[in-house]
């Protein structure tokens, strides 16, 4: 069974278009990872600031793994300097319905 995660996090004030240019220039490398499965980057329509990121990997291990490379590249730093306080990462099964 796969897992779901959802990364929500705040754009810093005026950093939506530079937030949209780096997903743009890192998520392919992202969908290309090990175990990603599929990846959607969501704006909340009444709040730009608010963004999800939704994935599906194959098990919450790779995703692990991936986040970890992350952070060693120094990735989460340049993504953390553009955001207006920490991610929230929530890890979800399928219900079963």
């Amino acid at each position: 069974m796969t897992t779901q995660v959802i990364l929500e996090f705040r754009a810093r004030p005026g950093c939506i278009d530079k937030v949209r240019d780096w997903l743009r220039s890192v998520l392919p490398d992202t969908r290309g990872f090990a175990g990603c499965v599929t990846l959607h980057c969501v704006q909340n329509q009444d709040d730009p600031a608010n963004i999800l990121i939704v994935e599906q990997w194959e098990t919450r291990g790779h995703y692990e793994r991936y986040l970890a490379w992350r952070g060693e590249r120094g990735d989460m730093e340049v993504f953390g300097s553009m955001m207006d306080g920490p991610p929230n990462i929530r890890f979800f099964d399928f219900f079963g319905i």
